[in-house]
């Protein structure tokens, strides 16, 4: 076939599109075309590459290792291209869908509460929100933006800051009546120490005593999946956790919690980025825009 006569950009969409339908009969009817020509122009794109893309079986598809490559490139390459029109047609607002990856913590003390005015801005964008606080990919979930705390992984992705928070211990009135508040690292071998059960890159509390720094290990009756849930055993008066500052700050203005060993406490902060794909100046127009928006509501620390 001569290189002028290959769609490029059709075939592309055609493949994923049948990737993100999950089959080459979704994509047909998706694109108004048969299902054997889908078949055929997908199996005429992994002739002219020279790899195959997909094992097909009755029931569905799945990628190969070179398809999951060649998927991930795709979906950035049909991003762009549609970005690239809409910047020079009128009608250049952010729109399309937009997917976002938060920690709990974050995303129900900042991001969902201003979900409804960064809508009101941008009525164009289809807001998908997924809170974890376990670290996903951003290239398997297909996710636009990453909401992280903690150190970063050397990767390729780009970070822009968002802020950083103190971690301070904190335990509810109720449960230090009936325990007692402890005054020292050591007196925490006497507490309930209540942790995540998630991968965190400060797995212990650090603290500093008598000029020495040392590491606290929690040890409890209790681990929980995310900070919010974390929270919410403390308050129930179940033990002592650690937090982010910004996440308990209500709680101690109401007196629901103590911050307790301040005096020990070393003042180390977690920052918070959002990640996201994408080098340069160029990036999709509503991925720009979250970013923007968030940088200049969002205030941490």
């Amino acid at each position: 076939m001569a290189r002028q006569d290959v769609n490029r950009s059709g075939e592309l969409e055609i493949f994923v599109r049948s990737v993100d339908l999950g089959g080459f009969s979704a994509a047909a009817r998706a694109s108004g075309m048969t299902p054997s020509a889908v078949s055929k122009l997908v199996s005429r794109l992994e002739d002219r590459l020279g790899a195959r893309l997909l094992h097909r079986s009755t029931r569905q598809l799945q990628l190969t290792a070179e398809g999951c490559a060649f998927y991930e490139r795709g979906v950035r390459i049909l991003a762009d291209l549609q970005e690239a029109e809409l910047c020079v047609s009128a009608r250049n607002a952010p729109r399309g869908r937009l997917k976002v990856n938060a920690n709990v913590p974050f995303g129900h003390h900042f991001l969902l509460p201003l979900v409804p005015e960064f809508a009101d801005c941008y009525p164009q964008v289809e807001l998908d929100i997924v809170l974890t606080d376990t670290v996903m990919d951003l290239f398997e979930q297909r996710t636009d933006v990453a909401i992280r705390a903690g150190p970063l992984k050397d990767s390729s992705l780009v970070a822009r800051k968002l802020g950083e928070t103190r971690m301070i211990v904190v335990a509810a009135p109720a449960y230090l009546q009936q325990h007692g508040t402890p005054h020292a690292p050591g007196d925490l071998k006497n507490h309930n120490l209540l942790s995540a059960n998630y991968t965190r890159a400060q797995q212990g509390w650090p603290m500093r005593y008598a000029g020495r720094e040392q590491v606290v290990i929690p040890s409890g009756n209790a681990q929980v999946s995310d900070g919010e849930a974390l929270r919410g055993l403390t308050l129930a008066g179940m033990g002592l956790a650690r937090l982010a500052e910004f996440q308990a700050a209500e709680d101690l203005a109401s007196g629901r919690l103590v911050a307790v060993l301040e005096d020990c406490n070393p003042g180390d902060t977690e920052e918070i980025h959002a990640l996201y794909v994408g080098q340069g100046d160029y990036l999709p127009l509503r991925v720009r825009a979250f970013l923007d928006f968030l940088a200049a509501k969002v205030t941490i620390g």
